[in-house]
Order: structure tokens, then sequence, then C-alpha cells
């Protein structure tokens, strides 16, 4: 049996995730309120930061960066994609 979350992304019941995806207080909140679809979302979308914005991930700084797009992606006025990106044409 799925487990079930009041989406903030998605604004709607939805399954919710089968682990907290991160550490600390808002790993737990993500667990809380977050659906494996906006899950999926965000790994989208920080994929293509790191791409975009050429960011290593074990550098302390990028980390810092990408916690705070994720919190603005869930739980704020939301991330945005650089001015810049383009997205792949299929």
């Amino acid at each position: 049996m799925s487990r079930k979350v009041n989406c903030v992304l998605l604004k709607r019941e939805a399954e919710g995730l089968s682990y907290v995806p991160y550490p600390g207080e808002l790993g737990q909140r993500i667990y809380n309120e977050v659906s494996k679809e906006a899950w999926t979302r965000w790994v989208q979308h920080q994929t293509m930061l790191i791409n975009e914005y050429r960011l290593s991930p074990i550098e302390p700084k990028a980390r810092k960066f990408l916690v705070t797009e994720m919190e603005k992606f869930f739980f704020g006025e939301g991330s945005q994609k650089p001015g810049e990106f383009v997205p792949p044409s299929e």
C-alpha cells in the first residue's frame, strides 16, 4: 500500500515518497509534503541546474545553491531556469 501526501507542488493528494530523500529537517518536510511525482520533477530540474551552471555537487558552494533552489522549488516562489536555458529538441 502506498503512502499518500497532500503535495505542496501538485496541490493535490498523490503518492508519497517511500524514504526521506534528504537529511535533517528539510528532508523530513519533503517526505511529509512532497509526492513522488513532484520529487521526480525536482530531480530533473536539479539535473538541468547542474548542467547549465556546470556545478560540481561535491563542492560545498554548489550544494548550498542546490539546497536553496530545492527549498524555493517546493516551498517558495519556485526555482527558475537559467535565462540562457534552451530545452533540448525532440
